[in-house]
């Protein structure tokens, strides 16, 4: 168990992050207002280059209070259409190309100025862009504040399976300005607690303790409690990704969840299920596993599924997925090697998490069959 969440005190108005890497180590820096402290931003910016990618809604909040935080440099603008079915080549196709006529070149930097989808295209575009360019990660979404941004993971998805073209490219820093959350829609809210509550739970007990006694706050956006558990969650994905930056260990625990999660978005087409739902979901149908192959107690895992639902998130697969398509979705899983198809489960109790490996198809089986009778001991 991690113990890296710190008791809620009285805070400065900047909190920061550390993020350790054998190279490209960097911050990230949470607190209200950020979007206008020109200094932090540019001294983060190399040259006078540069070019913003975001979306039509966050544009409309935020683009002009982040230009306005840019005097002196030359820029340009790319919209991503709204949603995760326009993660994808295509778009990455369209922001280089537009990219090419502003001018922008090897010295350029790309503020990413959105949620999941912006942040993971825009990083991904800038792994690639000339063989790569410096990014800024600007997450105005909780699931991207406390989840997405950080840790240099960037991927599209394919038709075929969710997040399968990518890198691993860290920004330059993570500047999260928390005021973005006060015009975030409640489904974005919820989505954004199903990765607070999965940190929970593969890393810290208290932490997971903690969130239970506060959910209402955190739905209803109380600036603090958001503030803390953003660099709560930072600082227990830091660490892990300290550890293990390519994930060739422990960072595959941060995927609890997302084996389930991912088959049900990439059913759905990326469009009717937002991934932090499909997380939330995966959660519980990973707490269910984890009680029928004995590594979890049932208490603990209607504490998982009673705070999955509390936080406004749906705990079952949609009706319409049916098991055999469940089971071969999860075979093109990023997680499956030669040993086959493997599961991050909860290892011992809320708290801990293991990466387990030759589930027995039956127990699987089990779980996907259970629908809304998951967590009961059904």
């Amino acid at each position: 168990m991690l113990r890296l969440w710190k008791p809620l005190i009285k805070r400065s108005k900047l909190e920061k992050v550390k993020l350790t890497l054998s190279s490209n180590s960097y911050d990230i820096f949470i607190g209200s207002g950020l979007l206008s402290d020109s200094e932090l931003i540019g001294r983060h910016i190399g040259k006078k280059s540069v070019f913003i990618i975001s979306n039509k809604s966050v544009a409309n909040h935020y683009l002009d209070r982040l230009i306005s935080s840019l005097s002196g440099f030359d820029f340009g603008v790319y919209l991503i259409p709204e949603g995760e079915q326009f993660k994808n080549l295509r778009t990455v196709e369209e922001i280089i190309s537009v990219m090419i006529k502003k001018g922008a070149n090897r010295t350029s930097t790309i503020l990413a100025l959105g949620g999941g989808v912006v942040g993971d295209t825009a990083g991904f575009v800038a792994a690639i862009f000339q063989r790569g360019i410096p990014f800024l990660q600007i997450p105005t979404t909780l699931l991207a504040q406390v989840d997405s941004s950080v840790g240099g993971k960037t991927a599209v998805n394919h038709e075929d399976g969710k997040n399968m073209i990518g890198a691993f490219y860290q920004p330059k820093t993570v500047i999260v300005d928390t005021d973005t959350l006060n015009t975030l829609p409640k489904r974005e809210v919820s989505t954004g607690l199903a990765e607070i509550i999965k940190h929970g739970i593969l890393a810290d007990r208290s932490y997971f303790d903690w969130i239970e006694k506060n959910i209402s706050k955190l739905l209803r956006l109380d600036s603090e409690t958001l503030e803390y558990v953003v660099a709560g969650s930072c600082r227990i994905k830091a660490e892990i990704v300290s550890e293990d930056e390519l994930e060739t260990g422990k960072r595959a625990l941060l995927n609890l969840g997302h084996t389930f999660g991912h088959a049900i978005e990439t059913a759905t087409g990326y469009s009717k299920w937002l991934h932090g739902e499909a997380v939330g979901a995966g959660l519980v149908m990973a707490a269910d596993l984890s009680f029928r192959l004995g590594m979890c107690a049932l208490d603990d895992a209607k504490r998982i599924k009673a705070l999955v639902t509390d936080a406004g998130l749906p705990f079952a697969p949609p009706a319409s997925l049916e098991e055999e398509t469940f089971l071969r979705l999860m075979s093109r899983d990023k997680k499956v090697d030669e040993t086959g198809l493997r599961f991050v489960l909860v290892n011992g109790g809320i708290g801990s998490a293991a990466l387990v490996e030759r589930v027995p198809i039956e127990k699987l089986r089990a779980t996907l069959q259970a629908r809304e009778n998951l967590c009961s001991g059904v």
